[in-house]
């Protein structure tokens, strides 16, 4: 496999590198990212041919589009993918009211407000082109319309039929008006895309740390219900916040927290069996999804040119067909689970 290879998107008419960059890094997640590096790290993904790109307005409250629509001023716009978000609208910050950056070490003067009305996504493109300085979105996903965000169930649902009975109309009109290649949603839990599968008519899903080594529950129901619609899918957290890229080391997160015992024993145990083969517990994590045909591409995060060149001799490097095989005896993959060929 080639990080270059490139899949359909779904039904859409959009073609994706099978490797993505994701840049949550580029906002300063956990820690801040220069200028310089973050420009770097685009322009490395993009000299090297991997061309699809996923940002949106959260993360660093603007400062990932701001950056990633900088670097790719430098190449050519049909080149590139791009995908980026609605439900948050940033509102420059009131002066003398502190603004929590969350998980972000820094972040721009900007405050995020939940809006997935109608008005609110119209808006939320307008902004986003601005700061991405060009004049389309190929994939525009609802963001964050889950528990995990939100809180509770209840707040899920509130906020889904906000979307659908506003956000999800504009986002169609822009769809029929060719002002937006596909449309879909970024969430954390996969039943939550389900939900939102079955009640409108969606391209494409970024499903967040989902359907990774360490989780293959989307098996049963989602992934199945998306390869009868051919709705596609591209992998978020393929390393699970860290954790199948560093291994059970102190420390390792997993799920945006420090991994609980259980899942550091089970990252053991695949780290074993990796040994054995001689294969890099990064590189199974990265190819895994990719085996699933609904799965288009996986989207890791980087904040160096050094992680970009990373990322691509992990996708890239051999696994024996054994490997997979004993992941399977050793019930550390679902029976189920599609595997590299």
């Amino acid at each position: 496999m080639k990080a270059t290879d490139k899949r359909p998107l779904g039904r859409t008419k959009l073609k994706v590198t099978v490797l993505g960059l994701g840049t949550a890094t580029l906002g300063n997640l956990y820690a801040p990212v220069s200028d310089a590096d973050a420009h770097d790290t685009v322009k490395t993904a993009f000299d090297a041919g991997v061309r699809f790109v996923d940002t949106a307005p959260f993360y660093g409250h603007g400062w990932s589009e701001h950056r990633v629509g900088g670097a790719m001023r430098s190449y050519e716009r049909d080149d590139i993918v791009l995908s980026t978000k609605i439900g948050r609208l940033l509102k420059p910050k009131d002066p003398g009211k502190a603004i929590g950056s969350g998980v972000f070490a820094a972040v721009l003067p900007f405050e995020p407000v939940f809006d997935y009305s109608y008005d609110g996504v119209m808006r939320s493109v307008d902004d986003s082109l601005q700061r991405l300085g060009t004049h389309r979105i190929d994939v525009l996903l609802m963001h964050d319309v889950d528990r995990w965000t939100h809180g509770s169930q209840e707040a899920s649902d509130r906020r889904m039929k906000e979307v659908l009975e506003g956000g999800y109309k504009a986002m169609v009109k822009l769809r029929e008006s060719g002002a937006v290649g596909a449309i879909g949603a970024g969430l954390n839990e996969w039943d939550t895309c389900q939900k939102l599968a079955e009640r409108s008519d969606l391209d494409c899903f970024l499903l967040a740390g989902r359907y990774t080594l360490l989780e293959q529950e989307s098996l049963q129901t989602f992934l199945p219900l998306c390869v009868k619609r051919n709705i596609g899918i591209f992998l978020g957290g393929p390393y699970n916040t860290g954790i199948l890229a560093t291994g059970a080391v102190p420390g390792a997160y997993y799920d945006y927290k420090p991994a609980r015992p259980d899942i550091l024993e089970r990252v053991r145990k695949l780290e074993a069996v990796c040994q054995r083969h001689k294969v890099t517990l990064a590189s199974a994590a990265l190819q895994f999804p990719l085996a699933h045909p609904a799965v288009c591409s996986v989207i890791p995060g980087a904040k160096s040119a050094a992680e970009v060149k990373r990322n691509i001799a992990t996708i890239e490097a051999p696994i024996p067909t054994e490997f997979w095989a004993e992941l399977k005896r050793e019930t550390l993959i679902a029976d189920a689970a599609p595997v590299p060929a």
